[in-house]
């Protein structure tokens, strides 16, 4: 059941940034925990809301609840808590397509989403953006870097643009002119951006985009990150 709930120490982390904790003027939740390990399952199996376990409630409550947490921006503060503790020695950046009921974009493949990331250096997530499938990565690049700066990059040759490559460590595009050296030993490090996506399609929900609303399957990739940050 551990990989459907939280452990005492992660749910400490975060109780406190709720609402509806003791305290909190304007609202009686009354059991976050069950939400929260409510929303946990649900995304890690992957079934419709209609589908989740008698024990969470009614599951019409419980999807009501969640979207008014996505209308408040709930998850999307609690994961910006958990990611300002960053390494900004150097950060990667890349994205990764996953098939959609309703995802806006179609590629030959079929309906798709492409969820973009900014990780650390130690691989964790610290900004997340979803758009279209056939969306280029680059033109991401600069909602994603609206609240951060780091030092250095380290990205694929999909991000090869002038305005980044003095900042990191990035192989030329085939159609460049003057191809560039890359430090290969430096570019491997950007196994810590592939293994967070590996870590966030082990989210049945994630991997294959259930959410139809744009901004509830950004929450949804939000939430599946919160509980990567506190593993």
């Amino acid at each position: 059941m551990r990989r459907y709930s939280l452990r005492d120490d992660q749910w400490e982390q975060i109780k406190d940034l709720l609402p509806g904790r003791e305290g909190y003027v304007g609202s009686t939740a009354a059991d976050n925990l069950l939400f929260v390990e409510a929303m946990l399952y649900r995304y890690r199996v992957g079934i419709p809301w209609r589908d989740l376990p008698a024990r969470f409630g009614d599951w019409k409550n419980v999807h009501r609840r969640l979207r008014r947490w996505c209308q408040s921006d709930v998850i999307e503060r609690i994961f910006r808590y958990l990611a300002a503790d960053h390494d900004n020695e150097y950060m990667m950046i890349d994205s990764t397509i996953v098939r959609a009921d309703q995802a806006i974009g179609r590629l030959p493949g079929g309906l798709t989403t492409k969820i973009h990331a900014i990780c650390d250096a130690l691989g964790n997530p610290v900004e997340l953006g979803i758009t279209p499938g056939q969306d280029a990565d680059l033109a991401q690049v600069e909602p994603l870097l609206e609240n951060i700066d780091p030092d250095a990059f380290r990205a694929d040759r999909a991000y090869d643009a002038d305005r980044l490559i003095q900042r990191g460590v990035i192989p030329s595009k085939r159609n460049r002119t003057t191809r560039r050296k890359t430090v290969f030993s430096l570019y491997r490090e950007r196994n810590l951006i592939e293994r967070f996506f590996n870590k966030l399609k082990q989210f049945r929900a994630i991997a294959t985009r259930y959410d139809k609303l744009e901004s509830t399957f950004l929450e949804a990739v939000q939430f599946a990150s919160i509980i990567i940050l506190l593993n």
